[in-house]
C-alpha cells in the first residue's frame, strides 16, 4: 500500500491551497488528488501543474520521481567521458563544442591559456557567437591577489601562473568589448575548472600538485535539473558573483 505523501499533505497544508483548487490546476477530479495526497504519484504533468500551482518543486514533492535517486539514473548517465589528464580530450571535442554552441559559453579557471592557443580563431568564432545571441562570460584567477601565488607554488610553476592569465588576458582584448561577453577576475582558490557550452560541460577536478594539462577531465552533458552538470553550472554562478569586472 503507497504511503501517504507527507510531503504534498504539508505543501497544501502551508499554502492554502485546497484539494479543488489542485483539481483544477491539473486538470483531474478530486478524489484523485486524494489519492495522490494518500501516496499514489501522478503522471509527470499532472506533478508539474501541482508544484506550479503549489509554488514547489516536482522533486520536492514527489522525490521518488526524481531520475538521479535510482539506480543507474542520470546523474552518472550525464558523463560523456572520462580522461585521465585534460592534455587527453581530443581537440576534435573541444572544437564541436566551441562551434555546437549557440546560447552560453562559461569558462572559470586560473588562466586557461591553451585554450586560446589552440583554438587561433576564437576572437572570431566569440565574435560570431555573440552576434547571432549568445552569452560569454570569462572568469580568470585575479594575478596580483594571493591565491595565485599559492597556486604557483602549489603547481611548482616557478613563478609563473601571474604572466600566464596576463598572456590569456591580452588573448580576451579583441573581444572583451563586444555586446554579450562579460569578463571578470576571481580570487578564489578553485577545485576544479568549468568550462560550460550550452547543455554540455568539461571539469578538471585540481589534484595535489598537478599541473593544469595533468588534471583529470570530465565531459557531461545536462539530462537533469539535480544531476553533477547542474552542481557544476551552480558552482559557476556562485563564483561568478565574487568576480569583479575586468577593467582597462
Amino acid at each position: 500500500m503507497p504511503l501517504v505523501n507527507d510531503r504534498l499533505r504539508t505543501a497544501i497544508l502551508r499554502t492554502g491551497v485546497s484539494r479543488t483548487d489542485l483539481a483544477e490546476a491539473a486538470g483531474v477530479d478530486v478524489k484523485t488528488v486524494t489519492r495522490w495526497i494518500e501516496g499514489r504519484i501522478p503522471h509527470r504533468n499532472n506533478r508539474l501543474a501541482v508544484a506550479r500551482r503549489l509554488g514547489e518543486e516536482e522533486g520536492a514533492l514527489w522525490p521518488t520521481t526524481r531520475p538521479d535517486q535510482g539506480p543507474g539514473g542520470i546523474v552518472t548517465s550525464e558523463i560523456v567521458g572520462a580522461y585521465a589528464h585534460r592534455a587527453d580530450i581530443p581537440h576534435e571535442i573541444w572544437n564541436s563544442l566551441l562551434l555546437g554552441t549557440k546560447e552560453r559559453i562559461d569558462i572559470v579557471g586560473y588562466s586557461f591559456l591553451f585554450i586560446w592557443e589552440q583554438h587561433i580563431n576564437l576572437p572570431r568564432l566569440i565574435e560570431e557567437k555573440c552576434s547571432t545571441g549568445a552569452c560569454v562570460r570569462v572568469a580568470l584567477a585575479d594575478p596580483n591577489c594571493a591565491h595565485v601565488a599559492e597556486r604557483d607554488d602549489l603547481e611548482q610553476l616557478g613563478g609563473t601562473l601571474p604572466g600566464r592569465i596576463r598572456n590569456a588576458l591580452n588573448h580576451l582584448h579583441d573581444v572583451k568589448n563586444l555586446d554579450g561577453v562579460q569578463i571578470g577576475l576571481h580570487q578564489i582558490h578553485l577545485y576544479s575548472a568549468i568550462y560550460r557550452f550550452d547543455d554540455q560541460i568539461i571539469v578538471t577536478p585540481y589534484l595535489y600538485r598537478a599541473r593544469g594539462y595533468q588534471h583529470p577531465a570530465l565531459h557531461m552533458r545536462r539530462l537533469s535539473e539535480y544531476g553533477i552538470f547542474t552542481q557544476y553550472t551552480d558552482q559557476f554562478e556562485d563564483i561568478w558573483q565574487s568576480t569583479r569586472p575586468l577593467e582597462g
